[in-house]
């Protein structure tokens, strides 16, 4: 994407205020025919007053007031219209870099687990602060200044030649010599900063990845490493940052010599023309002040330019997170599914992560409402690959999956999440207060609600031990609660939800045998009544399933209830066996690690 392509996607950006662009836009043109009025009108009455000098004759008032009266007419509307735009400029981008930023977090927010997974959320956050803070910083320049430059350059400089060519003609040789020079130089600039900018994302991520892991760093002794290690991301940083201000440099020196040798250039060509009777004092003047404005225009439509190179890196990455596709998204039309029995079946379900190795491969079995059943296997078998397309964390390759008899791809994507409560093996708490948590899968639940979802889950006892109870804001993914506590918090969330579909993934992986022994009552009666899927961990989660569905290599390879397939002897009857303690029909307390 060049720069141009890439500034009319900055352009697009304004959305509803486009509007408020064009008028800004109009506004930047008639300021510069303003600008560009003043020092011709200022040439003028020089020449009358010359004229006056040189014949003895005194001027005319009528003749002196209107070009006076003109003069001082634009210079004021130069002056308020510049504050009119700026203050314009300034609350448009304002505006729009907080809707951009709104847009951006929503859509990030749609993109699959696979995006997450791959992308680190320190880069996802920089290029979210870094992308909106750069079209704001150039939709302000390019309103509030910078579309007037371009207007002076490009359409009133040509005009200069009608009012005496020869000087205009020089002005026009000098400014595109310094126009080329600088394109030069941007165009040296542009590949080295894109590599500046991955640095800076390196740098980011490096520092989210240690600041989220602070315990282990601690416990590992590697602060002086790790410090160590983003000091090099740092002087890697540098390293290719200094050639580009090396190049920067040579654009202001360009810049001040051009505005030097065009002003002695327009004074000398300006002295011998008037000697030789074709020039007047006051052309020589109005394109001392024409060559004075215009340079600076060229210094802001270059500090401009320089500014989009600048932000160039950070956008593409902005537009091309943006530009990414949902995976799982809704059909145009998607009905509501409604509140659902809870009857799920599995039609030939197979999906691949990388198109090479399949996770799940013809997967099928049907789940009746209210009935449950559990998933196990070794690590990697498909368990979770396969819940975790019954919420459509990602879409099948082949076959369909059913909820009520409806396709989940051909109901819409929140009334079919609406219908499921998910317990993750890994707590996600967010670092706010208990109760928000908590509502986080039912805003409008009561404090009766929430406090029956506690006691069912176990929790309610260290909450009312907290100073401020449901108030308490948890750390960062709940890190000032205990892994056990997190768990319970996750479970009551999804009590809280009162879904008619619940999947528990590993969901007392974090509990002690104590509590674990009270949870699993509750979840029991949790369970009465509502289709629930379960990914197993501990032999007691599983021992009343109505049906236990093994998986080996994506596939389903024994089903079954629990006595059943211990009696078979299968791949089942051996995993139960190397997690007993004691006679295999009898488990002491023990748990099958289904990874």
């Amino acid at each position: 994407m060049n720069l141009v392509r890439l500034y009319a996607r900055v352009l697009q950006q304004l959305g509803p205020e486009a509007r408020l662009g064009v008028l800004l836009a109009f506004a930047n043109v008639l300021l510069a025919v303003a600008q560009f009025a003043e020092p011709v009108l200022f040439g003028r009455i020089v020449d009358l007053l010359s004229r006056a000098q040189a014949t003895g004759i005194p001027p005319q008032w009528n003749d002196l007031v209107p070009l006076a009266a003109a003069w001082v007419g634009f210079g004021l509307f130069t002056i308020s219209g510049g504050v009119i735009v700026a203050l314009h400029a300034d609350r448009l981008s304002h505006r729009r870099r907080l809707a951009i930023m709104a847009s951006y977090f929503e859509h990030v927010l749609t993109l699959p687990l696979a995006f997450h997974a791959t992308t680190h959320s320190g880069r996802v956050l920089k290029v979210m602060l870094d992308g909106a803070s750069g079209m704001q910083s150039l939709m302000l320049s390019f309103f509030r200044e910078h579309f007037a430059s371009f207007v002076a350059l490009m359409v009133l400089l040509p005009l200069s030649l009608f009012i005496n060519w020869q000087l205009g003609l020089m002005l026009v040789v000098l400014l595109a010599l310094f126009t080329v020079l600088t394109a030069i130089v941007l165009r040296r600039t542009e590949t080295l900063q894109g590599s500046v900018e991955r640095y800076h994302s390196t740098l980011a991520e490096h520092a989210s990845d240690a600041l989220g892991n602070v315990p282990v760093i601690q416990s590992f002794t590697r602060i002086e490493l790790e410090a160590r290690a983003l000091r090099g991301v740092a002087d890697r940083l540098l390293a290719a940052q200094i050639p580009v201000l090396g190049w920067w440099a040579v654009a202001a020196v360009a810049t001040r010599a051009s505005a030097t040798i065009t002003i002695l250039g327009i004074f000398l060509l300006g002295t011998w023309l008037n000697l030789n009777g074709l020039a007047t004092v006051g052309q020589i003047v109005a394109f001392m002040s024409l060559a004075t404005m215009l340079i600076s225009k060229m210094e802001q439509a270059v500090g401009f330019m320089n500014g989009v190179l600048l932000q160039a890196p950070k956008l593409r990455e902005f537009f091309e997170i943006v530009d990414t596709v949902p995976a799982v998204r809704d059909l145009p039309g998607a009905p509501d599914l409604g509140h659902a029995s809870g009857t799920i079946r599995f039609e030939n379900v197979s999906f691949s992560y990388d198109g090479k190795r399949p996770a799940v491969a013809d997967v099928s079995f049907s789940v009746k409402p209210g009935e449950t059943v559990a998933l196990v296997g070794a690590t990697g078998s498909g368990k979770s690959t396969t819940l975790g397309l019954l919420h459509r964390a990602f879409d099948p390759q082949s076959g369909q999956i059913l909820v009520d008899g409806k396709d989940i791809r051909e109901v819409s994507l929140a009334s079919l999440r609406r219908n499921i409560g998910v317990v993750f093996q890994e707590p996600m708490l967010f670092a706010r207060e208990i109760e928000e948590n908590l509502r986080v899968g039912r805003p409008d639940a009561s404090e009766e609600d929430i406090r029956r979802a506690l006691e069912r889950a176990q929790a309610a006892e260290f909450i009312d031990r907290m100073p401020n109870g449901l108030d308490t804001v948890v750390g960062e993914r709940g890190r000032s609660l205990s892994g056990g506590e997190r768990q319970r918090l996750s479970i009551a969330r999804a009590i809280l939800k009162d879904p008619p579909i619940l999947i528990l993934d590993e969901a007392t992986s974090a509990l002690d045998a104590g509590t674990e022994a009270k949870l699993q009552q509750a979840l029991q009666e949790v369970m009465v009544g509502r289709t629930t899927l379960v990914i197993a961990h501990r032999l007691a989660t599983i021992r009343n399933a109505d049906r236990i569905l093994v998986f080996d290599q994506g596939r389903i390879v024994e089903s079954g209830s629990f006595d059943e397939l211990v009696s078979r002897g299968g791949r089942f009857a051996a995993l139960a066996k190397a997690q007993f303690m004691g006679d295999t029909a009898k488990p002491v307390n023990a748990g099958i690690v289904t990874g």
